[in-house]
């Protein structure tokens, strides 16, 4: 299948590392021109050098951004605009926000949560939008979790602004479909990630037992019977992100190895 990336402008933010560099390194390979960004400009020059090494694609960019900063938003869409005229492909994903119990979160961490998981987003598709429309073509793809069709114990701040993502994803599919714009938002399940790997190990602690046997116990709930690999993930998010992708839009998939039970 062709995906239709070649040359293709492609920003994803959070990359890197895990799921973001997993899906920028995909769309490399797709021939597609990237441009990642993440708030540790260290890691991001690393990542953007392991991506062009494997990919044999030299048109990858990094670009520092904190998610949280609405000025840092504008400057990474305007620098991409500055080098490719364009986007073409948004991939919308950022860190995802502290575990624990309702009782354990003030005002502050609510704002914050809200801000980088949710606003962030809205701040993304805000400023791509205009050049979206213009082109009369967009594939946005928001990364949430497995949260989006069944929550998670101790994480109540990711289960109710994951379920935010949802919603603006479906409204905005309704108001964007006739500008050839489609959104869709895709959710990891237990990923072999350094964010799953915190949470094994802070769930270890609370029941006194190793990260091994956490995540043991979780592979006997997932039918595939193992983690997911990034890859794995990567793939999926960038069919729904392709040119291939032509008639789905608003619409809401976990990856997760057949984990959730939920319809």
């Amino acid at each position: 299948m062709d995906l239709g990336l070649k040359d293709k402008t492609v920003i994803v933010t959070a990359a890197s590392k895990g799921l973001g560099k997993a899906t920028a390194l995909e769309f490399a390979a797709e021939g597609a021109k990237v441009i990642i960004s993440s708030r540790h400009a260290s890691e991001l020059e690393k990542a953007k050098a392991d991506i062009i090494s494997k990919t044999n694609n030299s048109n990858v960019q990094a670009v520092v951004c904190d998610m949280t900063k609405a000025e840092d938003i504008k400057k990474l869409v305007q620098q991409t605009i500055d080098l490719h005229g364009t986007v073409d492909v948004l991939i919308n994903n950022t860190g995802g926000p502290p575990a624990g119990r309702f009782d354990q979160f003030s005002d502050q961490d609510w704002y914050v949560a809200f801000e980088l998981n949710l606003l962030s987003f809205i701040r993304t598709i805000r400023e791509v939008l205009p050049f979206m429309r213009k082109q009369q073509f967009g594939r946005i793809v928001n990364f949430a979790s497995s949260a989006v069709k069944q929550t998670l114990d101790d994480l109540i701040l990711s289960n109710t602004l994951r379920a935010g993502i949802v919603g603006l994803a479906k409204s905005l599919s309704q108001e964007l479909g006739k500008d050839n714009i489609l959104i869709n938002t895709l959710g990891p399940g237990r990923i072999a990630t350094e964010r799953v790997a915190q949470l094994d190990e802070g769930r270890a602690r609370k029941l006194n037992i190793s990260p091994e046997e956490v995540r043991m116990r979780m592979e006997q709930s997932i039918p595939l019977g193992r983690y997911g690999e990034p890859a794995e993930f990567a793939r999926v998010a960038v069919f729904l992100g392709s040119c291939a992708n032509t008639y789905v839009t608003g619409q809401t998939f976990v990856v997760d190895g057949g984990m959730v039970k939920a319809y």
